[in-house]
């Protein structure tokens, strides 16, 4: 963190505490946000910071994204996939789409005119991306897509869509690419299924997609060669799994936060729980991980601004923060006792939220393999 970091984490959390978190109950309702929030958050700059200018970017880096990524983790804001719409989907865009493509592309999505999704798992296939079977045939200047997918975050409000395709089912992983489709006036061919329910993230749109002959450009093939779609998706997910990592810790600091003022707060047995030696043993062990988990992330974090976060150093800090995460959040909730229970305080909340952070993203057990490849 610098000073100009700081003046952003000051931005984001202004809007989130002010505009997102408010309008949060409605869109636990519906199960999805509001699309002007996002066109709210293109307006103050908080869209595609690590982007380049000539695109609408920011021009910074990823650290102004982790900022951004944070302060909704800290305000409480479980309804906006930021982490998709500006974390994940307009970087695959910067890195392989041709430059007419990207310069259509990206403005919409930096301002929040449109709202970004990237379909890879299917109701068959979960982390094994090698086992996908959407297809996309080509025919003529077009691909016609076919296939289903689940699990699709920004799903029910998505303008633009990544989608993991087979273009060769033949050839395993070499016949994977990924092709952008445009769905935000819901062309033939595409149908949004429903909005999935959930234990946790319940104001966040996670839908299933189905493409029955929608027909895509064949220059909207990212990369414009087939069969780069995984290797593409191995070059970005580290920073999918970073993101992941980011939320974690801030999580686990807010979770420790919150904790350590509702114990000094609660009386049991005429103290403040925080006086009984077994409430502040548990909150220095929480407070420790905290610190320890701060400490891995910001070198993770500096690595990948130099370009040096490699796949297994990513899966490590998806795994073993997400896992702390959980665990702190569990420790936590239990000094709040019967209210830890209930939906009216936050941890109650935090702690469904988090539960989908071992899962996505790459579940914990298959970043547990990509570790032990390179022992």
């Amino acid at each position: 963190m610098d000073d100009e970091t700081a003046d952003l984490a000051a931005l984001a959390r202004a809007f989130f505490e002010k505009e997102v978190v408010p309008a949060l109950p409605e869109a636990t309702k519906r199960g999805f946000p509001d699309r002007s929030l996002y066109r709210r958050a293109g307006e103050l700059g908080l869209l595609g910071m690590g982007l380049p200018e000539e695109y609408g970017g920011g021009g910074g880096t990823f650290a102004h994204e982790a900022v951004l990524f944070t302060e909704q983790v800290m305000a409480g804001d479980n309804s906006l996939h930021l982490g998709v719409h500006a974390g994940i989907v307009p970087h695959y865009i910067a890195a392989y789409a041709s430059e007419e493509n990207k310069s259509f592309w990206l403005p919409k999505l930096i301002s929040g005119e449109w709202i970004g999704a990237i379909a890879m798992t299917e109701p068959s296939t979960g982390s094994d991306l090698q086992a996908i079977k959407a297809r996309a045939v080509q025919d003529g200047d077009d691909y016609i897509i076919m296939g289903s997918k689940t699990f699709i975050s920004n799903g029910h409000n998505a303008d633009l869509v990544i989608i993991a395709v087979k273009t060769d089912p033949s050839l395993g992983a070499r016949g994977v690419s990924l092709v952008v489709a445009e769905v935000g006036d819901d062309p033939p061919g595409f149908q949004r299924g429903r909005i999935i329910e959930k234990i946790g993230q319940k104001g966040q749109d996670t839908t299933e997609l189905f493409f029955d002959g929608l027909r895509v450009p064949t220059s909207h093939l990212l990369g414009g060669v087939e069969g780069r779609g995984f290797a593409q998706l191995m070059e970005q997910l580290p920073q999918e799994r970073l993101i992941c990592a980011v939320a974690a810790v801030a999580a686990i600091e807010r979770a420790v936060a919150l904790t350590i003022d509702y114990t000094k707060t609660r009386t049991a047995f005429g103290k403040p729980l925080f006086d009984m030696q077994h409430t502040r043993f548990e909150l220095a062990e929480c407070a420790t991980i905290a610190r320890v988990s701060r400490s891995f992330l910001d070198d993770c974090i500096e690595q990948h601004l130099k370009g040096a976060l490699d796949v297994t150093t990513a899966a490590m800090a998806k795994y073993y923060l997400t896992d702390q995460q959980c665990a702190v959040i569990d420790r936590c909730l239990q000094l709040f006792g019967g209210y830890g229970y209930t939906t009216e305080y936050p941890i109650g909340r935090m702690y469904t939220d988090a539960r989908v952070q071992r899962i996505y993203a790459g579940a914990n057990e298959v970043m547990k393999e990509l570790i032990s490849r390179s022992l």
